[in-house]
């Protein structure tokens, strides 16, 4: 899941970044409206956590334009105000949920589950590719009836290459959809991370689910090798 954070509080956004990286996501972050519109339009995401007092354009007309232009990713109001005007204008500007600052950031990420399912983002979701199973809503993912035990990252890279079993995914895609748009570490950790899954999903039984395609990515074979 790939989501964009569009806040100005940087410790916030560090924060919310951080936590939502351990669980899995994917995060882009924008330190203005403006920014993060443009992200918005630029890029394709699963939610937005958006905090309304920004600098350049508010979240109300962030939200607002991109309702307009037809864009209805899930949408979840960040703001320190409270009352419930300021709620009722965020959910009339087209939002799907609210929150209001200080927020416990447990809650943050259970509303942000809860409203990826509500949208049908997760619900019922389920990828195959012969006798592996990956089922994004649980977090869980089995090899014929064994259950794998995966970490957040692991499973991450697992579900972006079932979503396009049979076909060859670039490195720089695994990238942006599992790490973030702006990742500037080292490219090669996505090797480190295939690696991690052949032995964990392939060695144990002899299988070559993952192959590498020399200068193009990596290909999860439909048949589940």
């Amino acid at each position: 899941m790939r989501v964009l954070v569009v806040e100005d509080e940087a410790r916030v956004a560090s924060a919310v970044k951080r936590g939502l990286e351990a669980e899995g996501f994917a995060v882009d972050v924008a330190g203005d409206g403006t920014d993060g519109l443009w992200l918005a339009q630029e890029n394709s995401y699963d939610a937005i956590v958006l905090d309304i007092m920004l600098p350049g354009v508010n979240g109300y007309r962030v939200c607002a334009k991109l309702r307009e232009a037809g864009d209805w990713t899930p949408i979840l109001m960040l703001t320190a105000k409270n009352g419930e005007y300021d709620e009722a204008e965020a959910l009339d500007e087209g939002a799907d949920d609210y929150l209001t600052k200080p927020f416990s950031y447990v809650v943050l990420v259970a509303r942000l589950r809860a409203l990826l399912r509500r949208t049908g983002r997760t619900q019922h979701l389920r990828y195959e590719a012969g006798d592996l199973h990956l089922d994004p809503a649980a977090h869980r993912a089995w090899r014929s009836s064994e259950e794998i035990e995966l970490t957040a990252r692991e499973f991450s890279v697992l579900e972006y290459l079932l979503s396009r079993a049979g076909e060859v995914v670039p490195k720089r895609e695994i990238l942006e959809h599992v790490w973030d748009f702006d990742f500037e570490g080292d490219p090669n950790i996505v090797e480190v991370y295939v690696r991690r899954l052949r032995r964990k999903i392939d060695e144990p039984q002899g299988r070559h689910a993952i192959e590498t395609i020399r200068g193009a990515g990596y290909r999860l074979r439909a048949d589940g090798g």
